[in-house]
């Protein structure tokens, strides 16, 4: 399937209101009800969006502190890889995991509620991961800019 413009605006508009009714999105779009709908039930099925979710405030969530902790493990071998990824997808506090290319073999994105907060969450969870051999956390100061919206 090949996006057109409308696709592209659509889901544009969707990326940023998700709750938004389809009256309103095929207006914003300039299309019509029914043809909106198709549109929009064509995205779904061939998987252009993947999902619709409630962005949570973290701060109202008691979890203002962002922690971005860089992983080197013992060895790349696919068993200890796929340990530690079983692993660390189990870890409540860790919002993203990727696997690098780098110094580091996996950059995870950890939310908690102060320096005390994370200091459990290393203690309960990340040291107790298989094959780490090297451990660096940073904490965010502020965060600058921050967006789900992929550019379409």
């Amino acid at each position: 399937m090949v996006l057109d413009q409308v696709d592209r605006r659509i889901l544009g508009v969707l990326q940023k209101q998700g709750r938004i009714s389809n009256a309103e999105l095929s207006e914003r779009v300039n299309l019509s009800q029914s043809a909106c709908h198709r549109r929009v039930q064509r995205l779904e099925s061939e998987g252009y969006i993947r999902d619709y979710v409630a962005l949570l405030d973290a701060r109202r969530m008691n979890v203002p502190s962002t922690i971005f902790v860089e992983i080197t493990l013992s060895g790349q071998a696919d068993e200890v890889l796929d340990a530690f990824e079983k692993a660390v997808s189990r870890i409540p506090d860790v919002l993203e995991c990727h696997l690098m290319a780098g110094s580091a073999d996996y950059l995870l994105k950890v939310v908690a509620e102060n320096t005390e907060d994370f200091a459990r969450i290393h203690r309960q969870y990340l040291a107790r991961l298989p094959g780490v051999a090297q451990m660096q956390s940073s904490f965010a100061l502020r965060t600058v800019f921050k967006t789900t919206a992929l550019p379409v």
